[in-house]
């Protein structure tokens, strides 16, 4: 296949450059005549704005100007819309709020934008957000999911009751609810996969310009979607021509999908450096990166297993909610519904599966993609289940993966959610694997340690009660049938030690 054919390693020609310090960031950046931009972010989870107050600020030394949300809304500047369409639970379509480049009348977590300060340097401007004084009146907040969907939560957008984003479904539920009727086990697990915050080793950074002969603006940015920030700055926010806007990516330090989008910021830049005549940068720093920038996950799952009496899956049942933060960002109610849908089969054949997924809005940071954006959750609901199911039904967890799996001469193979594999072979995958972790003497070792001395079993429930307390994640069950024609589908508890 030549030197680099096929499965061969391919040189990073970028590494000599980086590791030697020639890198060029966006951060790097200094354009002739460049003034400095920095933001007053909301110390309140959910906030009205009463009125906020410039004018020491516009005073201070070096100000060059300051902007508020009354002045994006007077100049016509746009929302950062969400590119998902969105339903209520009949179909009908939900409101889709876009996120401001500056507040209005109401902040909606900590971090929110309130004001831009331009100055000549950034000391300057730092002093400038130190005078800008904002009459809040705090209103109720929710953080979690659990509080923000009872009857009685703070409302956080209108048209969304008990704060419900979205709803989302697939699969054929009539189809897995005979299953489940003939099932001989059935295995439940609850999880959580944790909120995350990105954090690349380059922060946020923009510098924008602008033209005035040929009316074009220029916009640096430490990103990972050009194009599609091009258009959203032209579509969306700024509201110009397509061919009006020119964004440049230099070297990027990290991204993991947090610099995918647009933000408002961006917008800002471009906006002032209009207004002002001269380039704006902004160089965000690592409390504004955990503040502001899009995080990750943040989800509730509800998972049901029907197996029959080999520890064949059936089909499965799952139901999300996905903590979307504040706003619905670009791509947010995608993630957790039809890309962690598409993969809820994993590397199993499962002949049928519904999944549910409803988004919920609260006081924090909005989510959106991050590292395999609702991939991997899919991929951490199925093994989980499938641990889980093992320990339940007293099978290694190598075995009933096995069992499971689907096979070569399976290929190509269409799953329950709709995605088609062309090939694979995960048994062996899966046995290179163990050999390369030396699985048996893993397992068995612990395994005769705990089985010996005259209080081995004690010490081994003990073991696994601990286990699970700790993880604090999950809740497993398995009931079993205890005649094939009774219409009771969970009859029997789980048999005591």
């Amino acid at each position: 296949m030549g030197k680099f054919g096929m499965s061969q390693p391919v040189p990073r020609t970028e590494d000599p450059r980086l590791l030697t310090g020639k890198g060029r960031f966006t951060g790097d950046m200094s354009l002739p005549g460049h003034v400095h931009a920095l933001f007053l972010r909301s110390p309140h989870a959910h906030a009205e704005i009463v009125g906020i107050d410039t004018a020491a600020a516009a005073a201070a030394p070096g100000v060059l100007a300051i902007y508020t949300g009354a002045d994006v809304s007077a100049a016509g500047l746009g929302d950062i819309p969400c590119a998902v369409p969105v339903k209520h639970r009949d179909g009908t379509k939900a409101p889709r709020p876009g996120r401001p480049l500056l507040a209005g009348d109401r902040v909606r977590f900590v971090g929110d934008n309130v004001a831009m300060v331009v100055a000549e340097t950034v000391e300057q401007a730092q002093d400038a957000v130190e005078l800008i004084t904002v009459d809040y009146r705090p209103l109720p907040a929710v953080a979690v999911i659990e509080d923000a969907i009872t009857d009685d939560a703070p409302r956080i957008w209108e048209g969304a009751p008990r704060n419900i984003a979205f709803f989302w479904q697939s699969g054929d539920e009539a189809a897995v609810d005979e299953a489940f009727d003939r099932a001989e086990q059935v295995v439940r697990i609850d999880l959580v996969n944790n909120r995350v915050v990105p954090c690349a080793m380059e922060p946020r950074a923009v510098v924008g310009d602008y033209h005035p002969v040929s009316g074009r603006y220029t916009l640096y940015t430490s990103c990972q979607g050009a194009h599609d920030i091009k258009t959203a700055v032209a579509k969306h926010t700024l509201k110009v021509p397509e061919e009006a806007v020119h964004v440049i990516v230099g070297d990027v330090g990290g991204s993991f999908g947090s610099k995918q989008f647009h933000y408002a910021e961006e917008a800002l830049v471009l906006w002032g450096a209009r207004q002002l005549g001269r380039p704006i940068k902004w160089t965000g720093d690592r409390l504004e990166a955990f503040l502001c920038d899009t995080h990750g996950r943040d989800q509730r799952n509800h998972v049901e297993a029907a197996l029959d009496a080999d520890g064949r899956f059936l089909a499965l049942r799952v139901h999300t909610h996905a903590n979307m933060g504040a706003y619905l960002n670009t791509y947010a109610p995608a993630i957790p519904s039809q890309l962690t849908g598409c993969m809820l089969s994993g590397v199993y054949a499962i002949p049928a599966i519904h999944a549910v997924c409803e988004g919920v809005y609260t006081n924090t940071v909005p989510v959106d993609a991050y590292r395999g954006a609702g991939r991997p959750e899919a991929t951490y609901l199925i093994e989980r289940l499938m641990d889980a199911a093992a320990h339940d039904l007293s099978l290694p967890p190598d075995e009933i993966r096995r069992r499971n799996f689907i096979l070569p001469d399976q290929m190509p193979y269409t799953t329950a959610s709709g995605t088609t594999y062309d090939c694979g072979d995960f048994a062996r995958n899966m046995d290179d694997a163990m050999i390369a972790a030396d699985w048996s003497r893993f397992r068995g070792a612990p395994h005769r340690r705990r089985q010996t001395g005259p209080d081995a079993r004690d010490r081994h429930v003990h073991l696994r009660g601990n286990l699970r307390l700790r993880s604090g994640r999950s809740h497993t069950t398995v009931h079993r049938r205890r005649d094939p024609g009774s219409p009771d589908r969970h009859p029997i508890q789980r048999p005591g030690p």
